[in-house]
């Protein structure tokens, strides 16, 4: 990579890590399944200019239900429940250590020695983070997160399994991006209505002022247009091995970020957890046997960059190897 393009990488990664505060500090008083409707009908409104993926609506739909909608309705929930945005960033790095699990049930994949040595590392961090969780992480909004993020591994699976997807035109990843994003708006107000309820959302549109409008410019703008366009743009010039790792400078951002805004300091328990998962991730992504051997061939290593709708502000690096999804093409990833 240049210099030029790991200042780009990073920028990135900055940005996809303080979203997690700039979603706590929106949020503030509006529902958090309405928040994410508001959101993704944002993003959807770029269908407009930028054209379709070339493949099937089934995979279409299945990202957008799993990448997008469950992942980022149960991760604002559990944000809105009291969890820290930098915990948040850094339990969702689990989706790695779950896709590789999920594609070995599903696709009948069978991890690499690397793999399941990054899956052992990974479950060691969670549970440490999870025994040592400071007292302003509720049990509930943990689980929910790890909800969040099994829900982005079954929508890296669905895309491996239905094939590569072919990007449109010069748009890359973000023709998925942004064309899964209209599955979410109405099934998410949908949820909001029964269970946050109608008074609820009323109430959120009444608050809904110039924060949560800046915070939803920045989410669905800035982080998921703009973010993937200068990510595609580094996929397509960089092996994604050299570019996937500078993503997980995302939970450092958040977590700093959370402490220097919001005050929100990781107790030590949380720090060394969550330093042994992001070990465990990239573990799991570093190249083995089969990858060096796809690379002798000309390929990128099989370290996938999709994501659901602004999902890969937590970490593109979305499974390792073969369980990740394959849904951008062959250099879009």
């Amino acid at each position: 990579m240049t210099r030029r393009d790991m200042l780009l990488a990073a920028l990135v990664a900055t940005m996809w890590g303080f979203n997690f505060v700039v979603i706590d500090w929106g949020m503030d008083g509006i529902p958090p399944l309405f928040f994410v409707a508001v959101r993704f009908a944002v993003v959807a409104l770029a269908v407009v200019v930028v054209p379709r993926p070339l493949g099937s609506w089934k995979t279409v739909v299945g990202v957008g239900l799993f990448m997008s909608l469950g992942q980022f309705a149960l991760l604002y929930t559990s944000i809105a429940l009291g969890l820290q945005p930098g915990i948040a960033a850094l339990l969702l790095q689990a989706q790695v250590v779950l896709t590789i699990l999920v594609a070995a049930l599903a696709l009948r994949e069978r991890p690499t020695r690397l793999q399941a040595a990054g899956v052992l590392l990974g479950t060691v961090g969670l549970g440490v983070v999870a025994v040592g969780r400071g007292g302003d992480a509720p049990a509930l909004a943990v689980v929910l997160c790890l909800l969040a993020a099994l829900s982005w591994a079954i929508g890296n699976v669905v895309a491996r399994r239905a094939g590569p997807v072919a990007p449109a035109r010069r748009f890359g990843a973000l023709s998925l991006t942004v064309w899964s994003s209209l599955v979410v708006p109405l099934p998410a107000l949908g949820l909001s209505a029964l269970i946050e309820g109608p008074s609820a959302i009323a109430a959120g549109i009444a608050a809904f002022g110039w924060r949560p409008a800046l915070s939803t410019l920045y989410t669905a703008g800035l982080c998921t247009l703009v973010g993937y366009a200068i990510f595609n743009g580094l996929l397509a010039r960089n092996r994604s091995a050299s570019v996937v790792p500078w993503v997980l400078l995302a939970p450092v951002v958040a977590m700093a970020s959370a402490a220097l805004l919001l005050g929100q300091v990781p107790n030590p328990w949380e720090t060394v957890g969550g330093a042994v998962l992001v070990a465990g991730v990239l573990v799991a992504n570093a190249p083995g046997r089969r990858g060096k051997a796809r690379r002798g061939r000309g390929g990128a290593p099989g370290v996938e960059a999709t994501g659901g709708a602004g999902g890969a502000e937590a970490a593109v690096g979305a499974g390792g190897s073969s369980s990740a999804v394959e849904a951008a093409g062959p250099r879009a990833r």
